[in-house]
Order: C-alpha cells, then sequence, then structure tokens
C-alpha cells in the first residue's frame, strides 16, 4: 500500500480515499473533479486583509515621494538646498534600515496568496453516485490532495 497523502482529516492510500466521514476505495473510483464552492466568511477574511495589508504595504512609499517632491520643490522656490539634501538622503537611509522588517508582513501577503481566495471541492464518482470529498478554503492544501488522488487513481487504472 503506498501512502500518497496524509494529515488530521484526509488520508490517501493506493487501496483508499479516507475524508470527511467516507471510505472510498480507489477500485471503485470512475471520476474525479473539482469545483469551487460558495465563499466563506474566512475567506472574504482573508482577501480583505489582503487587501488591507497591500494598502499599508503602499502608503508609506507614497506619501514619502509625496513629501520628496514637495520638499524638492520649496527647495528650489527658496534656493536653499542643502538642508533639503539632508532630509533627501535621511528619507532614503532610514527606510533601508526597516528593509529586513518587510520580511514579516510580505511573508503574511504570500502565504495568503498560497492559501488562495475561494473554497474549492473535490469531488469522486464511485458506486455511480458523485460524493463531495473534500471543501476546502485552503488552496495549498487542496492541490495536494487533489493531486494525491488523482496519482492514486491513476496508478489504480494502470495509466
Amino acid at each position: 500500500m503506498a501512502l500518497y497523502y496524509r494529515d488530521d482529516a484526509v488520508q490517501v492510500t493506493s487501496e483508499t480515499i479516507r475524508a470527511g466521514g467516507h471510505v472510498i476505495p480507489i477500485a471503485e473510483v470512475t471520476y474525479v473533479w473539482h469545483a469551487k464552492g460558495r465563499t466563506t466568511l474566512a475567506v472574504r477574511g482573508r482577501v480583505l486583509g489582503r487587501s488591507v495589508l497591500v494598502l499599508l504595504l503602499s502608503l508609506p512609499p507614497l506619501v514619502g515621494l509625496i513629501c520628496v517632491l514637495s520638499l524638492a520643490w520649496s527647495a528650489q522656490d527658496r534656493g536653499e538646498w542643502l538642508p533639503a539634501l539632508i532630509v533627501l538622503a535621511a528619507c532614503v537611509i532610514v527606510p533601508l534600515a526597516f528593509v529586513p522588517f518587510l520580511e514579516i508582513p510580505l511573508g503574511w501577503l504570500d502565504r495568503s496568496y498560497e492559501r488562495g481566495n475561494r473554497v474549492l471541492e473535490l469531488w469522486v464518482q464511485y458506486r455511480r453516485q458523485e460524493v463531495m470529498v473534500l471543501r476546502t478554503p485552503d488552496a495549498l492544501r487542496f492541490g495536494q490532495i487533489y493531486r494525491a488522488v488523482q496519482r492514486a487513481v491513476e496508478q489504480q487504472s494502470g495509466g
């Protein structure tokens, strides 16, 4: 028996699929497909959180650019370039010190995209019935399980 995938709720082997209270023999699976399910509150929250994070990461550079342009404009009017250049140098050096700390919010953003923005469903047809095996908003996990089921079915059918 080959193990293709296993977590707390799902197990896919060369013999069975165990998920959601179902135990489905691989030998009896005739068709596997996926569908998009209705969006849940958790998925909407993830998309909203992603949007807020992108906004928060985008605002400081935009505000900094506006401040630098207005500083250059006022320095041109007054002819005092030395204080303007000192402030401009500080505006370049100080943000560079914070670049390593961007790893945390950018990691959150990356994981948010990995998890996806919709609910996915895994369906199989066996014993002449269609059964939803899995419903999850986690796109990464869904992809792993879907590929595992496909591999198990392909190995069973010899193809």
